[in-house]
C-alpha cells in the first residue's frame, strides 16, 4: 500500500498538533525532514526539528512505530508539532511533497481492519468512542473495541459452522457409513443459537438510546413553561422566554446528560389555534416531533384551567410514553387534574416549579424509571448500538427460523444447509466477512480525517 498522511488533531490554535503517517515510506519521509541528535528507534519519542531544506520549520517530537506493532500494522510515524494552522499546514505540506498522499476519512482505521489488526465491528467502535457523549455510550464502545461482540459472534458462528459441516458431509458423501443426522439434535442446536441471537437483538433498543439518546419532545400550550424547562435542563438560556404567546415558532434541539443518560431534548412551538401562517407551520412541526419522539414531556400550567385543547393534545399522544409535567406549583392551583387521569398514569406525573427549580430531580427520576426500570443492565458486556449490526442479527434470526420451519415441514437437508449458511453469512457481516467492498468503503467514509 502507498503511504498516507493526515492531521489527526483539530486544525487551529492549540498547544499541539499531531500529523500521522502510515505506510512503507513513513520512515523515509521522517528522515528527509526531521533532524535529531538522539536517533530514531521504534516505539520511542525523539526530540528534534523539522526542516524544509535549510529552513527551520518547527521544534517537534517524533514517535516511530515500525510494523507490525502499530495501529495499522504498517510503519507509522507521528509528528507532534506546535499547534497552529500555519505551522501544521507547512509540515503537512512537507510530508506530502516527500512521498505521502492525503489520507481519506477513516483510512488509518480501514488499514487496521484490512491488515487484520481489528475486525469491522471493532473498527466501528473507534468512531463510537470519538462520538460518545456519555459514560454509558463510551463504555459500550470500549467493550466493542475490546472484542466482546466479536467473541460472541464468532462463538455463534462456530456452532453454525459445525452444524453446516455435518449436514454437508452427509449430503456429499452418502456412500460412506456415516452416522445419520439427528434432526432432533439439529433442531435443539438451532433453537439454542436463535436464543443467543435474539438476546443480542433485545439489547438493541436500549443500545440505540445509549448511543443516540432518548429523543424527548417538550410540548404544550403557549406560556406553560416549555422553553423555561429547556433552559433549566441545559443550565443556560438557550430559548427565548417571554409572556407573549407564539414566541417559540420553530423546534430547538439540544443534547443533555441526565445521570449518564443521553437526552436529545426538543423544545417546540406552543400549540394553540392561530391564524398566523408562520406559527401554524411551527405548531404542525411540534405535533410531528411528538409523534416521532421516544418520550414526550407534556407541560401544563397548574395556575390555569385544563382546557379542551389540553385534552386534544393528549388524545394525539395515545400510544406514546408521556410524562405529565405540572408547572407553576408555587402559584395557587386552578387545574382540574381529574380531567387528565384517563390519559396519563399517576406514576407518570411530576409537579415542578421551574422558576425556582423545584421538582426537577423528580422529573429525572421519572425519565430514568420509565426507560430503565430493571429492564437492562446499564453496563453489559455486549450492547448492540449499531443499526447495521441489528439488521444483520435480525436477518440471521430470520434464516434460523426458516431452518426450524423446514424441519417442521420435513424438508431435505439441502434446505437446512442453505438457511444455515445464510445465517452464518449474516453474522459474518458484523465482523467484516461476507461484505461487499463498497459497503466497507461507505462505513469508513463516515470517519473523521486522521483516524
Amino acid at each position: 500500500m502507498d503511504t498516507i498522511a493526515a492531521v489527526a488533531t483539530q486544525i487551529g490554535n492549540s498547544g499541539i498538533s499531531v500529523i500521522r503517517i502510515s505506510g512503507e515510506g513513513s520512515t523515509g519521509i521522517i528522515k528527509k525532514i526531521f533532524k535529531t541528535n538522539s536517533g530514531l528507534k521504534s516505539h520511542t519519542i525523539s526530540y528534534g526539528h523539522i526542516y524544509d531544506g535549510p529552513n527551520l520549520i518547527d521544534e517537534v517530537m517524533v514517535s516511530l512505530m515500525l510494523a507490525p506493532k502499530s495501529y495499522t500494522k504498517e510503519d507509522v510515524a507521528e509528528i507532534n508539532c506546535h499547534g497552529g494552522a500555519l505551522t501544521t499546514k507547512r509540515i503537512m505540506g512537507l510530508v506530502l511533497q516527500n512521498g505521502a498522499r492525503l489520507a481519506e476519512p477513516g483510512e488509518f482505521t480501514k488499514r487496521a481492519f484490512l491488515n487484520g489488526r481489528i475486525d469491522l465491528s471493532q473498527a466501528e467502535a473507534v468512531i463510537d468512542i470519538i462520538n460518545a457523549k456519555t459514560e454509558l455510550s463510551q463504555n459500550a464502545a470500549l467493550s466493542q473495541l475490546g472484542g466482546k461482540l466479536s467473541e460472541k459472534v464468532n462463538l455463534i458462528r462456530g456452532k453454525l459452522l459445525s452444524m453446516i459441516a455435518n449436514i454437508e458431509a452427509s449430503i456429499d458423501y452418502p456412500e460412506h457409513d456415516m452416522e445419520l443426522i439427528n434432526i432432533a439434535e439439529v433442531k435443539a442446536g438451532v433453537l439454542g443459537i436463535l436464543e443467543d441471537v435474539d438476546n443480542l437483538i433485545k439489547t438493541a433498543e436500549h443500545g440505540k438510546i445509549v448511543s443516540e439518546g432518548i429523543k424527548t419532545v417538550i410540548i404544550g400550550r403557549p406560556n406553560v413553561g416549555k422553553s423555561t424547562l429547556l433552559n433549566k435542563l441545559l443550565g443556560e438560556d438557550r430559548a427565548i422566554v417571554t409572556d407573549i404567546p407564539g414566541t417559540t415558532r420553530d423546534t430547538i434541539e439540544e443534547y443533555i446528560n441526565i445521570r449518564g443518560i443521553l437526552i436529545k431534548i426538543i423544545d417546540t412551538a406552543g400549540i394553540r389555534h392561530t391564524e398566523d401562517k408562520v406559527e401554524k407551520i411551527g405548531i404542525e412541526k411540534s405535533k410531528g416531533s411528538a409523534q416521532n419522539a421516544d418520550l414526550v414531556l407534556f407541560i401544563i400550567d397548574s395556575s390555569d384551567k385544563i382546557t379542551d385543547l389540553d385534552i386534544e393534545i393528549l388524545e394525539g399522544l395515545k400510544g406514546k410514553k408521556v410524562i405529565l409535567v405540572i408547572n407553576k406549583i408555587d402559584l395557587p392551583n386552578n387545574a382540574d387534574l381529574d380531567r387528565l387521569k384517563n390519559y396519563v398514569p399517576n406514576d407518570n406525573i411530576v409537579q415542578v416549579s421551574l422558576i425556582n427549580g423545584q421538582g426537577l430531580e423528580g422529573l429525572y427520576d421519572k425519565v430514568e424509571f420509565l426507560f430503565f426500570n430493571n429492564e437492562i443492565d446499564l453496563s453489559p458486556d455486549i450492547l448492540i448500538t449499531n443499526i447495521r449490526h441489528k439488521n444483520l442479527l435480525i436477518s440471521s434470526a430470520k434464516s434460523l427460523k426458516n431452518v426450524l420451519m423446514s424441519i417442521e415441514g420435513g424438508f431435505s437437508e439441502d434446505f437446512l444447509s442453505i438457511d444455515l449458511v445464510d445465517a452464518y453469512s449474516y453474522l459474518g457481516g458484523i465482523i467484516g466477512e461476507s461484505l461487499d467492498e463498497d459497503i466497507i468503503d461507505k462505513i469508513f467514509s463516515e470517519f473523521c480525517l486522521g483516524k
